[in-house]
C-alpha cells in the first residue's frame, strides 16, 4: 500500500454516475469513504455495493460520504446504480492515475495468470483530508458495518 494512515488523501477529479464529477476537494468537511473495487456487476462487487448502499441513512448519520471507485466507464456505472438501485456516486478511473496515486492498481494472479487489476480496498478520510484507515484486501461479508463503526468513531 503506497498510503499511510496520517498521510494526506490524494485528490481527484473524475467522472461519475448520474453524469456528474466528483472531487475528494469537493467533499472537505465531511468524512468520506472512498472503497475502491475490481469491476460493476460482479458477485463481490455487487455485495459490497449493496453493503455500502444499505446503510447509506446510516453513514449519512455519522456525516460520512460514501464513494466507490473502479476502473469501469460512467456508462457501466449508471448500468449498475440503475440495476441495484445504489444511491452514491461510482467514480470512473478509466486511466487508473487515482487506482495508482492509491496503490490499488496491482499486479494479480489467477490460475497461474498474471495481470494488472483492483485490490479491493476501503479507505475512510477525515474531515480535513487525512487517511484515518485503510483497509487492504478487503473480505465483503461484514465489512461495510465495520468501516460504519470506523466513521462513527472519527471526529
Amino acid at each position: 500500500m503506497a498510503l499511510s494512515e496520517g498521510a494526506a488523501a490524494p485528490d481527484f477529479d473524475l467522472p461519475a454516475s448520474g453524469g456528474g464529477r466528483i472531487a475528494l476537494s469537493a467533499l472537505k468537511g465531511h468524512k468520506v469513504v472512498l472503497y475502491f473495487y475490481p469491476k460493476d456487476d460482479t458477485s463481490g462487487c455487487t455485495l459490497e455495493a449493496q453493503g455500502f448502499n444499505g446503510l447509506l441513512g446510516e453513514f449519512e448519520g455519522a456525516d460520512t460520504r460514501i464513494v466507490g471507485l473502479s476502473p469501469d466507464p460512467v456508462k457501466s456505472h449508471d448500468k449498475f446504480c440503475g440495476k441495484y438501485g445504489l444511491a452514491f456516486p461510482l467514480a470512473s478511473d478509466e486511466d487508473k492515475e487515482v487506482l495508482g496515486a492509491y496503490g490499488v492498481w496491482v499486479e494479480k494472479s489467477m490460475y497461474g495468470r498474471k495481470y494488472m487489476g483492483v485490490e479491493r480496498t476501503t479507505v475512510l478520510v477525515d474531515r480535513e483530508g487525512k487517511i484515518a484507515r485503510i483497509w487492504p484486501k478487503v473480505k465483503v461479508p461484514g465489512h461495510a458495518e465495520e468501516v460504519l463503526a470506523a466513521a462513527r468513531a472519527l471526529p
